[in-house]
């Protein structure tokens, strides 16, 4: 073993881009060999040469070396360190695979190097939340798809709800994170009113509620509407009154919210839709005016429509929404589909979330508006 390095310090000493192959062919061929078992003086010998070839010889060398590094996990930290460092091309391999990397020098690439360096990086198995927290703050919209489609990474509470939040202004985010297992039950339902509608059917089948978390949300949700109550006025402030009344007599019902729809009394609709669900109106009326209608249904059913009495609303809402200007019978079977799918017990754990979720959604409208 002494000859092999003494002769690989001689080689090592030449400056002929011959004599730095055969060097990288005779340091890889020992370290696969069996008798490739270095002593700490030797490993440390190994590493200071490789240290020097590697800032001397050119890209296609450095590539291989690291190629070889990321098959093998030849256990040389520094080494791999600074192949970590290079160009993209000669980084990739080790930054995907390579398991010599701890989670510290991750995070030090992510925030010294390039994009490309960060999405090679997002692209690892068994991701911590350190080096995915990093990602995250350091990482352009392609690294932070590429992370969230990686089902090996850990994200945090506190990166799920800045990303949750972000993904109403950037739809990319929109259905890698609903389609993750660990995305909890009451980011997927604040996500519901910004997502596509085949992304609002995934959230309404897919999460569970927790009968505690309702609990909350339903005390959470009393005392918003005491406040909200004293900033009322105006129209709604009347209409309330007036469904407040009927709610304590029990004249509140379905058919008295169909009559006021067809009254074209839309002030008194919403706040029906608020009282019976238990909602603010400013949450009542985003419901009235989604054109999707998806969110209407999850309430309807929540609070007990029969489905022939949603098809009523739903016809007459988009009546009155629409200028009377027909929908195709399509549209109709797709929302009636929707209202059959969703269960009583997820319509009502949705509704419940946003009950909860109001003073949120005040302020994501009052900062688009900034």
């Amino acid at each position: 073993m002494g000859d092999r390095i003494h002769d690989l310090v001689t080689l090592a000493r030449e400056k002929t881009a011959e004599g730095r192959r055969k060097l990288f062919e005779n340091m890889t061929d020992l370290f696969l060999s069996e008798e490739g078992r270095l002593s700490e003086h030797e490993r440390a010998l190994m590493s200071d040469i490789l240290a020097k070839l590697i800032r001397t010889v050119e890209k296609s060398l450095r590539q291989e070396l690291a190629e070889f590094f990321a098959r093998t996990d030849i256990d040389l930290p520094d080494i791999v360190r600074l192949l970590s460092n290079d160009e993209i091309e000669v980084a990739r391999p080790l930054l995907e695979k390579s398991r010599l990397l701890r989670d510290e020098d991750l995070v030090e690439i992510i925030k010294m190097r390039t994009d490309e360096h960060r999405l090679a990086i997002a692209l690892r198995d068994e991701l911590s939340e350190d080096v995915a927290n990093a990602l995250v703050e350091y990482g352009n919209s392609d690294v932070i798809e590429t992370l969230l489609r990686n089902a090996d990474a850990s994200l945090s509470q506190r990166a799920m709800e800045y990303l949750v939040a972000e993904s109403r202004r950037n739809d990319r985010f929109q259905e890698p994170l609903v389609n993750r297992d660990d995305l909890p039950s009451e980011l997927a339902y604040r996500m519901y009113w910004w997502v596509a509608a085949s992304l609002r059917k995934r959230i309404l089948s897919e999460f569970d509620v927790d009968p505690l978390v309702i609990d909350e949300a339903m005390r959470q949700a009393s005392r918003g509407l005491m406040a909200q109550q004293q900033s009322l006025e105006g129209t709604y402030l009347k209409a309330q009154r007036l469904v407040r009344r009927l709610s304590e007599t029990g004249d509140l019902t379905i058919e008295f919210l169909m009559g006021s729809l067809r009254q074209r009394r839309i002030a008194v609709f919403v706040a029906g839709l608020a009282e019976l669900g238990g909602i603010d109106f400013r949450t009542a009326w985003r419901i009235f005016s989604d054109r999707g209608g998806e969110s209407l249904a999850v309430l309807a059913k929540a609070i007990g429509m029969e489905r022939s009495q949603f098809t009523s609303v739903y016809l007459l809402i988009s009546q009155a929404r629409d200028g009377g200007r027909a929908r195709g019978p399509g549209v109709l079977k797709r929302i009636l589909e929707l209202f059959d799918q969703v269960s009583a017990a997820n319509a009502r754990g949705a509704l419940q979330y946003w009950q909860r979720d109001s003073a949120y959604q005040m302020a994501l409208e009052e900062l688009q508006n900034v």
